[in-house]
């Protein structure tokens, strides 16, 4: 913009201070994508994810946006919401979707771990709040239905039936969500594994036929490498059903070639999206392979794979991207809150 020519007048400092304040909070807005300072509950900012890209799909082995283009999305799962609710907050996902342009939040709704079976209620409306809270910012939201123990997905049949069915009921109109229905299913085979996703898809598309829906995959979801198999089981007998992708976990430290050779092949043939992924060992603690994640990361650039990583929280563990305290706070933005993996995760992001 063109300026006036300066007076040469002197101003009380004052008046000069506040002015350069001005400046600087004028200059932060202007940088920021429309609707970052406003209010938690306002409308998907005009240049966020949801705007650019809407109601997304899945062509062929890809994630598409409304207007059929392959898409990439970055970004963070939360841990359990059932240990670390406080730090999912209105400023911490400011600095998600605003300082870090994150596209995609993962909500983790575990099922026990002391998670949904013993409340189902609180943890509907826990999960409900949050994705009400990324949307107001722009940024899609994968609803993690987060079975781990047991294993077969099965077991918790009806307590998933029901909490898809409260989900789609309060937000199946949107057009930014994606149901991620078993989290790491381990221990039973892929027919049964299938079976589950044959069983439950039908009746979520009953309430939400347009929502892309995320299908665990054997042994933790790694396509079976974690058991001895390999993605082919997938590949020679996928699940029946549309506008489906498969997911992909990894952890760089423990997690080596033979996974990162899956994922590769894997997704020449089928859509994956990789929906938890740590620097760290498979325990989301221990020391970071930079080196090995950036392997995966690279890859799944090249590949327009979408990915999250574990975990936006403050746990004591190295993959907890805040430091130990951060989130009985309010200050979350830039690097001196996060732990290692964290900056590095940020970058990337």
């Amino acid at each position: 913009m063109h300026q006036p020519p300066l007076r040469r007048t002197r101003l009380p400092l004052a008046a000069v201070v506040a002015a350069f304040l001005l400046a600087v909070v004028l200059a932060v807005q202007a940088h920021l994508p429309a609707g970052a300072v406003a209010a938690s509950g306002q409308q998907p900012a005009a240049r966020s994810p949801i705007a650019a890209n809407g109601q997304l799909k899945v062509c062929g082995t890809r994630l598409c946006n409304a207007a059929g283009r392959p898409v990439q999305l970055r970004g963070m799962s939360t841990h359990g919401t059932q240990w670390y609710a406080q730090c999912v907050t209105n400023a911490s996902l400011d600095t998600l979707a605003y300082d870090w342009g994150a596209d995609v939040l993962r909500v983790s709704t575990y099922v026990q771990e002391g998670g949904y079976a013993t409340n189902p209620r609180h943890f509907t409306d826990l999960a409900s709040r949050i994705i009400d809270q990324a949307t107001a910012r722009g940024m899609y939201v994968i609803v993690d239905w987060h079975m781990l123990s047991p294993g077969d997905p099965n077991a918790n049949f009806d307590r998933a039936r029901q909490f898809f069915a409260d989900i789609t009921r309060r937000h199946g109109h949107q057009s930014n969500l994606l149901y991620e229905i078993a989290n790491e299913p381990s221990g039973v085979g892929w027919n049964t594994i299938r079976s589950y996703a044959e069983r439950l898809i039908p009746l979520i598309r009953a309430q939400d036929p347009e929502t892309p829906i995320l299908v665990g995959t054997r042994a933790w979801s790694s396509f079976g490498v974690s058991e001895g198999a390999n993605e082919q089981e997938v590949v020679a007998s996928p699940v029946r059903a549309s506008n489906i992708m498969y997911t992909f976990h990894f952890y760089a430290a423990s997690h080596r070639e033979a996974y990162l050779s899956a994922l590769d092949r894997a997704s020449d043939r089928l859509p994956v999206f990789v929906t938890e992924f740590g620097t760290q060992d498979h325990s989301g603690d221990g020391g970071n392979d930079f080196a090995m994640a950036q392997r995966f990361v690279d890859l799944m650039n090249r590949k327009q794979i979408s990915w999250v990583n574990w975990n936006f929280s403050d746990d004591h563990r190295s993959g907890a991207v805040f430091r130990q305290g951060t989130c009985a706070g309010d200050r979350f933005g830039g690097t001196g809150v996060l732990k290692e993996a964290g900056v590095w995760v940020r970058a990337r992001i």
